[in-house]
C-alpha cells in the first residue's frame, strides 16, 4: 500500500478551519474603522450637520436656467465632471494637506492652504459659501470641545477660515485614516449637490439614490488622486461653472445662494 506523507512545510502550511476563521477574522477587524471616528466621520457627512451646506447649489441651479441640465443623465454626467475637474483637483487635495498639517499643528502650512484656497474661488458665491461653512463648522467644533487648542490657528485664518481647512481640523479630530475623511468630506459634497439637483430639475427620490450611487462609484478614484496629488499640481479652473455662478447672482428666480 502506497502512502503520502506530508512533509513538514506543506503540513505547517494546511490551514485548519479554526485557523482560518481566525484570520479572517483578523484581518477583517484590521481594515474596519475604529466605531467612534466613523461615527464621527457619519456626522460630519450628514447634510445635518449646521453650516448650510443645503443652501449652495454650486452653479447647478444656473445650469438647470441655462437648459444645460434638463434630466437625471445630464444632472450625473454634470456632477461627475464637477467631482474629477474641481474636487479631486482642488477641496478634496486641499482637505488632505490641510489634514496632515492639523496633525502636527502647522499653522504656516495651514495659513498657505487657507489663502491658496480662498485666492482660487473664481466667484463671490464661491467665496462667500466656503467662508459662511468655514466659520459656521469652526463655531460647532469651539461648542463641541472648547479646550481644542488648535481652534487658535482656526480662528486665527483671515479673512475667514475656508470650508475645507475647516472640515479638515474636524476629521483629523476623529483620528480617522486620511482616506477616511476625504471620503465623508466627498459623500457630504454628494449629498448636497444631489438635493440641489433633485430641488432644481426637479428629480424623484428613486432618480437621486441612482445618482448618488454613480457619484459613490467615482469618488474613491478622486480621493485617491486627491491624496497623492503635488501642491504644484493643484488646480481651480472650471470656467464654464465659474460664468454660472457668476449668472446666478443675478438671476431671477433662485432657490439656493449659489
Amino acid at each position: 500500500m502506497k502512502v503520502h506523507l506530508a512533509s513538514p512545510r506543506r503540513a505547517d502550511s494546511r490551514k485548519t478551519p479554526r485557523a482560518e476563521s481566525t484570520r479572517r477574522w483578523a484581518s477583517e477587524r484590521a481594515a474596519t474603522p475604529d466605531p467612534a471616528s466613523l461615527l464621527q466621520l457619519i456626522r460630519l457627512a450628514s447634510p445635518s450637520l449646521p453650516v448650510g451646506g443645503f443652501s449652495y447649489s454650486e452653479g447647478f441651479e444656473a445650469a438647470v436656467e441655462a437648459g444645460l441640465v434638463a434630466g437625471e443623465a445630464e444632472a450625473l454626467v454634470w456632477l461627475l465632471d464637477q467631482l474629477q475637474l474641481g474636487l479631486a483637483r482642488s477641496d478634496l487635495a486641499v482637505v488632505a494637506k490641510a489634514h496632515r498639517a492639523w496633525l502636527v499643528s502647522d499653522a504656516a502650512r495651514i495659513n498657505e492652504l487657507n489663502g491658496w484656497f480662498a485666492a482660487t474661488r473664481e466667484t463671490s458665491e464661491w467665496r462667500q459659501q466656503t467662508e459662511q461653512m468655514g466659520r459656521s463648522l469652526a463655531l460647532w467644533l469651539r461648542q463641541r470641545d472648547a479646550a481644542e487648542t488648535r481652534l487658535a490657528i482656526l480662528d486665527a485664518l483671515a479673512p475667514a477660515p475656508t470650508w475645507p481647512i475647516a472640515f479638515a481640523l474636524a476629521g483629523a479630530q476623529t483620528r480617522a485614516p486620511l482616506r477616511d475623511v476625504l471620503l465623508a468630506f466627498a459623500a457630504g459634497w454628494a449629498e448636497n449637490m444631489v438635493q440641489a439637483a433633485m430641488r432644481s430639475v426637479p428629480l424623484g427620490q428613486i432618480a437621486g439614490q441612482r445618482i448618488l450611487s454613480g457619484l459613490a462609484a467615482a469618488i474613491p478614484a478622486a480621493v485617491a488622486q486627491a491624496t497623492t496629488l503635488p501642491f504644484g499640481d493643484m488646480q481651480a479652473f472650471t470656467p464654464m461653472l465659474a460664468i454660472l455662478s457668476s449668472q446666478h447672482e443675478t438671476q431671477y428666480s433662485r432657490l439656493f445662494r449659489s
